[in-house]
This record gives structure tokens, sequence and C-alpha cells, in this order.
């Protein structure tokens, strides 16, 4: 069947579009590259023609409250005037473990939204949330830096690995709409700070990492559930070691 990626040449849309291929799919991967941009609307029509599934891993170019919130309001509304005209059957979207207990975060925030759009959209859908991946937490330690050390909290996150959430939204691209949300993790939760630190050593940065019950994460305070996925929720296979482990253009 015709699968359409929008987001396609971002960290997960590469996976996805890789294992839907080898899976025999008709894969378009969309982008603003490919002509596609789903903030302007430009190039939506074309690219879903005859599409069965959409899947949206697309991410706002900027977390400021406002600019983060506009995107994900404006794309999401585009993509979904677009499926329901082409008659799509699947509308697949990439959320976050636990946006809705971090209000204090613009980001989060705007992943509810986007939620929200979704539900009521009118196009049969799964929404899968996700936990914080791997391959982000040097960006976290980035948001927590400064004078020379990183100060984190010690609250409780249960990172994934990329391909391992490309390897769920393949799944779930080829099952029936769920129409409501599902979730996925990794298969072990660290405290922040301890995690981090974990993954600056292994890399050589000699960074300290400071414990700070205090420090915010993209502006908010996390609680001990902040992130932390359901008992439900389907888990990714590799380990922080297997991932550490990994040549880097695997990571």
């Amino acid at each position: 069947m015709k699968i359409v990626i929008i987001g396609g040449s971002g960290l997960i849309g590469r996976k996805l579009s890789a294992l839907l291929e080898q899976a025999g799919h008709a894969v378009f991967a969309a982008s603003p590259s490919a002509g596609v941009n789903s903030v302007t609307g430009e190039g939506l029509a074309p690219a879903l023609a005859g599409a069965e599934v959409v899947v949206d891993v697309t991410n706002s170019p900027s977390f400021e409250d406002e600019a983060v919130m506009h995107f994900f309001r404006t794309s999401t509304a585009n993509l979904l005037a677009a499926s329901a005209e082409a008659g799509v059957r699947h509308f697949v979207a990439l959320s976050v473990v636990g946006a809705e207990r971090v209000p204090d975060s613009g980001y989060f925030r705007a992943k509810v939204a986007q939620e929200a759009l979704i539900e009521r959209g009118g196009v049969p859908f799964t929404i899968l949330r996700a936990t914080q991946f791997f391959e982000f937490l040097k960006s976290i330690a980035q948001a927590g830096a400064g004078d020379g050390t990183v100060r984190l909290p010690s609250a409780p996150l249960q990172p994934i690995a990329a391909a391992d959430v490309a390897a769920a939204l393949a799944d779930v691209a080829c099952q029936a709409p769920l129409n409501g949300t599902c979730e996925v993790a990794g298969p072990a939760s660290f405290p922040l700070d301890a995690l981090v630190r974990r993954v600056l050593r292994a890399g050589g940065d000699p960074r300290e990492v400071v414990t700070d019950p205090d420090a915010p994460y993209f502006g908010t305070r996390l609680a001990a559930d902040s992130l932390i996925a359901g008992s439900q929720a389907r888990t990714g296979k590799t380990s922080l070691e297997a991932w550490l482990a990994a040549a880097p253009d695997a990571r």
C-alpha cells in the first residue's frame, strides 16, 4: 500500500521509510526538500493522492512557546484536511509520553494541542506516544548546561532508541486505526542526571553533571511519573549499553 511519511527526511522518518520499503510498501518520504511543506500546505495534495496511510513524524524547528504551538497547530490542521480530501484510511502521529503531565512546557502543550486536533479531525487515527530518544540525550544535556557544568534533576527517564520508535511506528501503520493512543518506551528507566552523566562520559565529555531537583527540563519541573510510560506500553529492544556500544553512525 502507499504510505506517505510527513517528515520523511528526519531521524525517525528515514528509519521508518527503510522499514516500510523493506516490507514491500510504496513509500513517499515527504519533506520541504521533496516539495512538500505541511505548514504552508505546499505539495500536500499531490503527495497524498492515492495514499492509504499517512504518518506524521514532523517536529518544530523552534521550541519557543509561540512558534512551536503555531507549527503543530498549523501543520496538523493542514495534514488532516489534506488526508480527509485524499480519503486516507489511517493517520498515524508520533507524540510524547507524558505530554499532558508537564503543562508548564510550551513544547509539551503544543503536542497536547496536536493530539486534540487529531482526535477530532475526522480521519481514522492512531497516536503513538514515545519516551525520549537516546539520540536526544546530548541535547538534553546542552539545555541544562552552564558555567562548565550540566544541571539536571534526578526524575526518572525511560529512554528509547530511535530505531525502536521507527519499528513501533511501522507496526502501527500497518494495523487498523485505534482511534486512540498507545505508548512505546525503552526497556529500562534511569534517573535523568545519572543517565546523562553516563552518556557524556561515554562520549568523552568532561563536564560535571550536577544533581539539582529544581533544574528545569525544557521549561518545566519533572515529577517522578512525568515522563514514564504506563504498564501497557510497548517496549523497545535496544538497551542503553547496546546503544552506547554501537558505532556513532548507527546511533
